[in-house]
């Protein structure tokens, strides 16, 4: 756990995604898991809504998501060809941990749409930074599991979306640094109207 605020920036830095297909055991336990969930959804909220929801995989029922991901991969797909099929059902066998990450928008409250999808996307990244506080590496994937009508309603509802498979465990190798945006690239001052 981070104690000393003073290298929370680099510490911050420091976060790293792991591919899903790297993170090995150990991973977390379901406490560990529950008190991620918990500092996830610490997360920027206009009107309190929550919109967003997380939804544990047990172990127990990866298999059944494996096989849950690969018919209904069939059924859109049924021309389908065996790697297809084989690495549909790798998807949901990957890492020690799987949280779905759900944007649950509340359509009955004025809050726009927009700043409901752009909290769940922050609770997500939230998830990534408390895995990485814990010890532990994650992935965020979407893929075409996370916009199959058939596996979102497995997990919630038509007004829901899946945001994204969250991987968590511990990295198996290194973990890579990625190209990084220039920061004059992706930041300027503003000047006033042109």
């Amino acid at each position: 756990m981070l104690n000393d605020r003073s290298s929370l920036p680099a510490y911050l830095a420091s976060r790293r995604s792991g591919k899903p297909r790297d993170l090995i055991a150990p991973g977390p336990s379901p406490e560990q898991v529950r008190e991620m969930v918990a500092i996830a959804a610490r997360t920027p909220d206009h009107g309190k809504l929550a919109p967003w929801r997380f939804v544990i995989v047990p172990d127990a029922q990866r298999e059944a998501l494996a096989t849950l991901i690969a018919d209904a991969y069939r059924a859109e797909k049924p021309e389908a060809g065996r790697l297809e099929i084989e690495a549909m059902l790798q998807f949901a066998r990957q890492a020690p941990a799987l949280v779905v990450a759900l944007s649950a928008p509340r359509t009955k409250r004025p809050i726009p749409l927009w700043e409901q999808q752009l909290s769940a996307g922050a609770a997500t990244m939230n998830l990534l930074h408390a895995a990485h506080a814990l010890g532990f590496a994650a992935g965020w994937l979407t893929g075409w599991a996370a916009y199959s009508d058939t596996v979102r309603d497995a997990f919630g509802s038509a007004d829901e979306r899946i945001a994204g498979f969250v991987f968590i465990g511990t990295p198996g190798r290194e973990l890579d640094e990625r190209p990084r945006p220039a920061l004059d690239d992706v930041l300027s001052v503003w000047t006033g109207p042109a």
